[in-house]
Order: structure tokens, then C-alpha cells, then sequence
């Protein structure tokens, strides 16, 4: 499965940067040390202002992909200003974790953190995050169809531009309506998916920016099937261009999809 995977990792940055988005793949230390490493999204973000946040990890053998040299790396190869670090790793000390961007969906513009509890996701941890950030914390319960807490946020909920992807029945009481209603403030068309949709990453999705400004929607070929065809019509509209590789292995595999795969660089340029 590892060379199917590796594979899969590599088709999915062909196709990133054929549609013009700047990829930085940097390589990890042997599968063996790092199995996850190819969801960098747990465990950090890296914001507008120049700040770099590292996240408390619930599984040991995956806080070892926290390594501040990537970020060096990245700000020497993509000339960025980092100008402050935030690390809320202490965390795990006392058993708190908040994984990312796979516990948080942020919504940039409204500046709000979305996200739903879990045991990866302390809501107390979520408001310290806020607090650095200057965000808004949205913190709701969501189960899938057994009634178990949707583990990471960002396989149910995302957020774009112009669209935003929500498993609307998988969350709890009158957060959801108040949900949708945020979502849509922005002037955002909701697209509603189901437990079904959400079991095959149909909400595991991210819009990114091409170089020339251009928006594009990133997703799996199994959760752009999901959605049929006038979901992904109302998504096609949203945004210039969709791209959605196949990466089954990792989907089955890792449990995670084409979002859990990147994370993304706001950071300002020197």
C-alpha cells in the first residue's frame, strides 16, 4: 500500500500544480517513523500575519512530524516572514488535543474557528487558539450514523469563497441551524451532504488559490463522485476550476482525504 500511496501523493501534486497552485512537498523522514505524515494539516497552520501555530496530537507517533526546520525550509524556499509562533503542544501534557486544520475549519474572512468536539478536539484548547489568532471559537457536537463524535471537523465542514460544504444532519441540536445561517452570512451557497456523502469525503474538500488569483476547488475523485450531479454543478459554479485525483489508498488506508493532504501557506512574503 505504501507505493500505491506514494503514488497517489504524487498524482495529486501534479494535479495541484497543473492548475497553477504552488505546491511545496517536503520530504519526511522514512513511512516507518511518520505512517500520517502525509496529513501535515494535524499539526500545523500557517496564517496571514505571519504567525505558525503547532497543535497537541493524540497519537504519540504523530507529534513527531512537528519539526520546526520544515517551516524554515518552506519560509527559505517560498520567501515567506514568519514572525511568530504560537505552540499549544503542551496540550498533550494534560491528555488536550486539537489537531489543525483537521479539528479547526476556519473561515478567514468572517475571521471564526469552527469546530466540532471531540476527543482530538478541547474546546478549552480551541479558545486559547482563538485568543492568539483574534478569531471567533464555533465549537458544536456532530456524530456520524452511530452516534460517534465526528472525529475531525474537516471531514464534514467546508468552507470557500463562494460555496461552503456541510453534513448538516450530522450535527446536534440548534447549532445547526445556527451554523448554516453563519455559513451563509457570508453570502455562501450551502451545499448540504449527508452521512453518506460525508463516509466518502465528500466534505473533506478545500478551495485554494492558483497563481494567477484563479479559486480551485481540491477534493478526491471518490467525494466529487459523491456529490451527483447537481451538487457538483452548484460547486462547479462557485469556484474556475475543479481538480479531484483518485487517492483510494490513502482514503482507505489513512482515513483521511485529499484536504487532510495539505497545508495551507498564508504567510506574508519578506
Amino acid at each position: 500500500g505504501q507505493a500505491r500511496a506514494l503514488a497517489e501523493f504524487d498524482g495529486l501534486v501534479e494535479a495541484l500544480a497543473s492548475a497553477g497552485i504552488r505546491v511545496f512537498a517536503l520530504d519526511e523522514p522514512g513511512p516507518d517513523a511518520c505512517p500520517d505524515a502525509v496529513f501535515p494539516n494535524n499539526w500545523v497552520s500557517l496564517h496571514h500575519d505571519g504567525t505558525v501555530v503547532l497543535y497537541p496530537m493524540m497519537a504519540p507517533s504523530r507529534r513527531r512530524e512537528r519539526r520546526v526546520e520544515l517551516i524554515a525550509r518552506l519560509e527559505e524556499q517560498g520567501g515567506y516572514a514568519v514572525t511568530r509562533l504560537v505552540d499549544l503542544t503542551h496540550h498533550e501534557l494534560a491528555g488536550r488535543f486539537l489537531e489543525g486544520t483537521g479539528s479547526v475549519v476556519f473561515d478567514h474572512v468572517a475571521r471564526v474557528a469552527y469546530a466540532c468536539r471531540s476527543s482530538r478536539t478541547d474546546e478549552p484548547v480551541l479558545r486559547e487558539l482563538c485568543e492568539e489568532l483574534g478569531y471567533e471559537p464555533f465549537a458544536f457536537d456532530a456524530t456520524d450514523e452511530s452516534g460517534v463524535p465526528v472525529y475531525h471537523t474537516n471531514v464534514m465542514l467546508s468552507i470557500g469563497t463562494r460555496s461552503a460544504i456541510v453534513c448538516g444532519p450530522a450535527i446536534a441540536g440548534p447549532r445547526r441551524g445556527l451554523l448554516l445561517e453563519r455559513l451563509e452570512e457570508g453570502g455562501r451557497r450551502v451545499v448540504d451532504i449527508d452521512h453518506a456523502q460525508m463516509a466518502a469525503f465528500a466534505g473533506n474538500a478545500l478551495e485554494l488559490r492558483a497563481a494567477g488569483g484563479a479559486t480551485v476547488l481540491v477534493l478526491s475523485e471518490c467525494a466529487w463522485q459523491a456529490f451527483g450531479p447537481a451538487g457538483c454543478g452548484l460547486l462547479r459554479d462557485c469556484v474556475d476550476a475543479v481538480v479531484a485525483p483518485p487517492v483510494p489508498t490513502i482514503e482507505r488506508l489513512g482515513g483521511g482525504s485529499v484536504r487532510c493532504m495539505i497545508a495551507e501557506v498564508f504567510l506574508p512574503r519578506r
